[in-house]
C-alpha cells in the first residue's frame, strides 16, 4: 500500500490524488501527525512539505518528484510520452503550471479576507493570471502531444483553473481568459478522475471562500 499525506485544501495534494487514480494506484491519504509544519509530522518527512509519499518504506516530498517517481514504478499507464522530445514538451507544460501560473493564483490567497483585502492587489493579480494563462494559450496552439490522453502535466492545471473561476467570484478577480485555454479546461474536466476530484476537493475550497464574505 503506497501512503500519501495531505490536506484537503492542498492544490498539490489534489495533483497528486488525480494522477494516482488514473494509474488506478491504490492508496491510503492521511493528514499530517501533528499538523503541517509540526515536530511530529517533519520527524517524517524532514522538509514538512505536502504532498509526501511513503511506499515500501520509501519516503518522498514534493509533488513532481512523487509524480516521476510513480510514473517509473508503476508502468501500466503510462502518463509521459513515448519520445524524449514529447516528455520534454510535457515538462515545459508542468514547469509553467509549477513556477508560473499555480505561483501567481497563490498570490490572491491573503486578498480572500474581505476585512482586510487590498483591491489593488486583486487587480494586479487578475493581471498577472491573465498573463501567464495568455502564455499557456501559446503552448497549447503548438502542443504536439496527444490531447486524448491525460498526461502528467495536465494534472495540476485542473484545481488551478477551479480556484481562479473561485477567486473571480469571491473576489471579483479580473482575468480574461483565452478561447483554447477554456476548451482545454473543459477537455481535462471529460475525464472521471478529473471531476471526480473537482466534486470531492470543492467542499474545502469553498470552506476557505467562507472569508471572502462580509462580515
Amino acid at each position: 500500500m503506497l501512503t500519501i499525506y495531505s490536506v484537503p485544501v492542498a492544490v498539490y495534494c489534489a495533483k497528486l490524488r488525480i494522477m494516482l487514480r488514473y494509474k488506478s494506484i491504490p492508496f491510503e491519504q492521511l493528514p499530517p501527525p501533528g499538523g503541517y509544519g509540526s515536530d511530529e509530522y517533519r520527524a517524517i518527512v524532514p522538509s514538512g512539505n505536502l504532498p509526501a509519499m511513503i511506499h515500501d518504506g520509501f519516503m518522498l516530498s514534493d509533488s513532481e518528484a512523487i509524480a516521476e517517481y510513480l510514473e517509473e514504478t508503476f508502468l501500466d499507464m503510462p502518463m509521459l510520452p513515448n519520445t524524449v522530445k514529447l516528455r520534454a514538451k510535457a515538462r515545459e507544460f508542468s514547469r509553467s503550471h509549477d513556477t508560473r501560473l499555480e505561483p501567481a493564483v497563490r498570490a490572491i490567497y491573503p486578498q480572500v479576507a474581505y476585512l482586510t483585502r487590498d483591491a489593488d492587489a486583486v487587480q494586479i493579480g487578475g493581471l498577472t493570471i491573465s498573463k501567464h494563462l495568455s502564455s499557456l494559450a501559446l503552448l497549447l496552439e503548438k502542443n504536439p502531444m496527444d490531447t486524448n490522453k491525460l498526461w502528467l502535466c495536465d494534472c495540476g492545471f485542473t484545481v488551478t483553473f477551479a480556484w481562479i473561476r473561485a477567486f473571480q467570484d469571491a473576489v471579483n478577480l479580473p482575468v480574461e481568459w483565452p478561447q483554447i485555454v477554456t476548451d482545454y479546461e473543459m477537455r481535462l474536466k471529460e475525464f472521471e478522475v478529473v471531476s471526480s476530484e473537482l466534486e470531492a476537493y470543492r467542499p474545502a475550497m469553498d470552506a476557505y471562500l467562507e472569508k471572502a464574505k462580509p462580515a
